[in-house]
């Protein structure tokens, strides 16, 4: 057979041509014909989706299959990345490699199993190939989903799920395999079966009638629900499974351990499972006391109510059976007493005093080592409750001292001083590669880019040569010129518009400044700073082609973009020395981040500025003794389900002393002017735009505050949250709009974005900037208006709380809960309260406790004299109690 007339017909895409040419090859005419394909197979793939190549590509599959000689070889050419799109079908692979020795064909089996799912072998293939070498079925992922697909494809022509399994050769094997595979359960096929096509129907039916290990169903299902790790869907599975297997009492024996280490790690659902299942035991007497205090010490310690309370009614039960295992099991129900929540304390200290007295009823040295036991664990419980235990238990010491409250608060963030820019090209070429990774931000950023400036006034060539390894892999390397010089028309991009300067990939009238809509009153809300951090960039590059900088004049002194003053008129000293000419935007930029903390050093610097006798010392030393206010002129709006904020237009940015870009950071800012659509969707650029401005953060937060409420009130918008720890340790007085974005970031979505929120009012509190009255009243309006939910702000207050800062969520607490209690105690007594509002009084009751809040709150009592013993009703109770209790003492 010639070589020619094999290639022939895979040009062609003549499949039956194929298969009789490769028919009775030897090994040696296999070999001979593979130079030429694996030469079709390159020159198709610079062509793979044009109509010869895709023609092709079916029989080279084929083709390449049948002529290679060794198992390995077939396996890697099977699962070619351009091949798979356009695979043989897999009767005509296994037509053409039939005619191997079946322990050939064994190990090819094996080698197209174990490869991932992403290389899309044909389950067809693999089963036909089984057949073939007549093996052990493979049990890995690929064979195992692809079986599972084919079990239910199958049933859509002709049969059932069950049907199908049942005449299955290897059902043994595949369904013991099922217990292997990750997230198998997670699967459609799983779900949405009904009758005699539901998996879970029809593997439990044929365990019921022998054809499946039934000790081996329930030990899969139990093993793989103890791995753990899996999702919520592959566990509903699996645990379905087990309970449609319907244990027997004799099987459940057998497992205790397995029950009761789901019990302790497992997820709610399938610890609940487990828990019932001992519980059955335990109320039959086939547990024992000891079992069910390890069981209970284990569920008792988890934080989901349910299982606590439930498990606290099991213990409740067998105490009141058998008063013999009071001794044992009552120090394990104090253990609730450090649980969170203070219903679940509350239960766990009335099943203690209900069971007390039954301590007798054991032996002496038993008895005093329990209650030695509850009593230590009573420190765990609430201030009311506490006080509650310890005159049951008789441990309170008459006349002890209260307990004096310290707020326990994180350390003060201070700033650090920025390193000087790199001096090597090494170490600027490897910090800008990293920098460009990790996505620019920051104070690195600022020494980077005063790196970049000396490097390039210094040795640009050098600069350019030792930058080639970060060159190729920039996002715009591939780019063509006009595409890529409109992406620069439309921003910097960070550091990548200066590299790309460097490299000559920017035209010289792409970089020249965007003067004409700087004084234009439209745009978003961002626009004031994006437009001054934009046109910083673009002058650095405009300089770096045309008449380099030195260095740079704004770059920061500290990590908070603050410039001490007399480092500034340094560098303008510098600069009339060497007879550079100063950027515009940059030294705008510079006498925005002058600190202004220290009114000797302004007076200082502007004197020594004046001396320069240049025209850039003359404004330096008229912007150092001008009186800047740390806060705009604001006002709060209410937009709809968001509270707003306003500013006034800012008098010291309006003069000419700043250019067009900067002037527009200093225009009024408006709930309702502003366009609708804004292009500026990433918030990468917050940290840039914080360090502008180090010591205004309103500047910052009034703009980004309408990106942070709407993910809040929206499903679909997101929003940066994690920047609130960074506006909270900015330098300058937290106004209005930095309580609004933490106020926001408290009731968000996600727990990740409160949890920031509860740091950056944490930091705030150790700064002693925050106004806990302002926040409070803030987080009551948007609770009404239904933006923040109270169940989403209990648990970030609770959070707060529970590092040492019950003082400062009380604080807040005491303003967000009147116009919510409000609500409810107007003359319609039948009015719901919101959803979480209870969880809210009860982190109240908690704060209130332990800081030994006093005095009335507006509201409380109406709601308290409710009728019923709801959440909120108890804990409003609670909460009444204890400003009642302090307030007298």
């Amino acid at each position: 057979m010639s070589s020619e007339s094999l290639i022939q017909a895979v040009r062609s895409g003549n499949m039956s041509d194929l298969i009789a040419l490769v028919d009775g090859m030897t090994d040696a005419e296999r070999r001979a014909c593979m130079p030429e394909l694996k030469q079709l197979r390159k020159e198709l793939r610079s062509e793979s989706w044009q109509f010869p190549a895709q023609r092709a590509y079916p029989t080279l599959h084929a083709a390449g299959a049948a002529c290679q000689t060794g198992a390995a070889a077939v396996a890697t050419w099977l699962t070619g990345s351009e091949l798979r799109w356009r695979q043989a079908p897999p009767s005509v692979l296994i037509d053409v490699l039939g005619d191997r020795d079946p322990d050939w064909l064994a190990d090819l089996v094996r080698r197209l199993a174990e490869r991932p799912l992403s290389a899309d072998v044909p389950y067809e293939l693999m089963a036909g190939l089984v057949r073939l070498a007549g093996c052990p079925v493979p049990t890995s992922e690929a064979y195992v989903r692809g079986w599972m697909d084919h079990i239910s494809r199958a049933r859509r022509s002709a049969g059932t799920v069950i049907g199908n399994l049942r005449k299955d050769p290897h059902l043994g094997e595949l369904v013991a395999a099922l217990f292997e595979i990750e997230e198998i359960g997670a699967r459609s096929d799983w779900r949405y079966g009904d009758g005699l096509n539901n998996w879970t129907y029809a593997l439990t039916q044929l365990t019921r009638v022998g054809l499946l290990d039934r000790k081996v169903m329930v030990d899969g299902c139990v093993a793989r629900l103890l791995r753990g790790g899996g999702s919520t869907a592959d566990n509903k599975v699996f645990l379905g499974l087990l309970t449609a297997l319907d244990l027997t009492r004799d099987e459940q024996r057998e497992r205790i351990a397995d029950w009761t280490a789901l019990c302790s790690d497992a997820p709610s659902t399938v610890a609940a499972h487990a828990q019932s299942i001992l519980a059955g035991l335990a109320l039959d007497d086939e547990l024992g006391s000891r079992r069910l205090a390890e069981l209970s010490g284990a569920v008792l310690f988890r934080t989901e109510k349910k299982l606590v309370r439930a498990q606290l009614v099991l213990l409740g039960k067998v105490l009141k059976r058998d008063p013999s295992t009071v001794a044992e099991l009552l120090p394990v129900v104090a253990q609730a007493f450090g649980h969170e929540d203070t219903d679940v304390q509350e239960r766990a200290l009335k099943l203690v005093e209900r069971h007390l007295g039954d301590l007798g009823s054991g032996s002496g040295d038993d008895a005093i080592g329990s209650r030695d036991e509850i009593a230590d664990s009573a420190s765990l419980l609430s201030p009311g409750l506490r006080a509650r235990a310890q005159q049951h238990l008789g441990v309170a010491a008459a006349g002890t001292a209260p307990e004096v409250y310290e707020e326990l608060l994180p350390p003060v963030p201070l700033p650090t001083r920025l390193a000087p820019a790199p001096e090597t090209l090494a170490e600027l070429t490897e910090e800008v590669g990293a920098l460009l990774a990790a996505r620019d931000e920051g104070a690195v950023f600022e020494r980077i880019l005063d790196g970049l400036v000396r490097h390039a006034h210094r040795d640009r060539e050098a600069l350019v040569e030792a930058l080639g390894t970060t060159k190729a892999g920039s996002w715009w390397e591939g780019m063509g010129p006009a595409s890529l010089n409109q992406h620069f028309r439309n921003a910097p991009h960070g550091l990548s518009l200066v590299i790309a300067t460097l490299f000559e990939r920017v035209d010289t009238e792409t970089l020249r400044p965007v003067r004409h809509g700087a004084g234009a009153s439209s745009g978003c809300v961002h626009d004031g700073l994006l437009w001054a951090f934009d046109a910083r960039l673009r002058e650095i590059s405009y300089r770096i082609r045309t008449d380099p900088l030195p260095f740079l004049l704004s770059t920061p002194t500290w990590s908070t973009g603050s410039l001490e003053p007399a480092e500034l008129v340094a560098r303008l000293d510098v600069y009339r020395q060497s007879g550079a000419r100063p950027g515009e935007a940059d030294f705008a930029q510079a006498r925005l981040r002058v600190r202004r903390d220290d009114a000797a050093a302004l007076a200082s610097a502007a004197a020594a500025a004046r001396k320069l006798g240049t025209r850039e010392g003359d404004r330096l030393a008229e912007w150092l003794l001008t009186d800047v206010p740390s806060q705009p002129v604001e006002r709060s709006r209410t937009a709809g389900p968001r509270i707003l904020v306003e500013f006034g237009e800012l008098p010291e940015l309006q003069g000419e002393s700043f250019p067009p870009e900067f002037r527009r950071l200093g225009r009024p800012l408006s709930v309702y002017a502003e366009r609708s659509y804004c292009p500026h969707w990433n918030d990468t650029n917050w940290r840039h735009w914080l360090a502008m401005v180090p010591h205004r953060p309103e500047l910052v937060a009034g703009r980004v505050l309408r990106d942070l409420s709407m993910s809040v009130v929206d499903d679909g918008a997101r929003a940066g949250f994690s920047f609130l720890p960074a506006l909270a340790e900015a330098e300058g007085e937290a106004g209005p709009a930095v309580h609004l974005c933490v106020a926001y970031g408290l009731g968000a979505r996600r727990p990740e974005d409160r949890l920031a929120a509860v740091d950056a009012l944490l930091v705030l509190t150790a700064r002693g900037q925050l106004d806990a009255v302002r926040l409070g009243a803030d987080l009551g309006k948007l609770t009404v208006l239904g933006s923040v939910k109270p169940s989403r702000l209990a648990e970030a207050i609770r959070t707060a709380a529970a590092t040492g800062a019950y003082g400062t969520a009380w604080s807040v607490l005491r303003e967000v809960l009147p116009p919510l209690l409000a609500e409810l105690a107007g003359e319609d007594r039948t009015k719901t309260p919101p959803r979480g509002l209870g969880d809210l009084v009860a982190v109240a009751a908690e704060c209130a406790e332990r800081f030994g809040a006093h005095g009335e709150l507006p509201y409380l009592a109406e709601v308290a004299e409710r009728r019923g013993s709801s959440r909120l009703v108890t804990q409003a109770r609670r909460l009444r109690a204890a400003l009642e209790e302090v307030a007298a003492v």
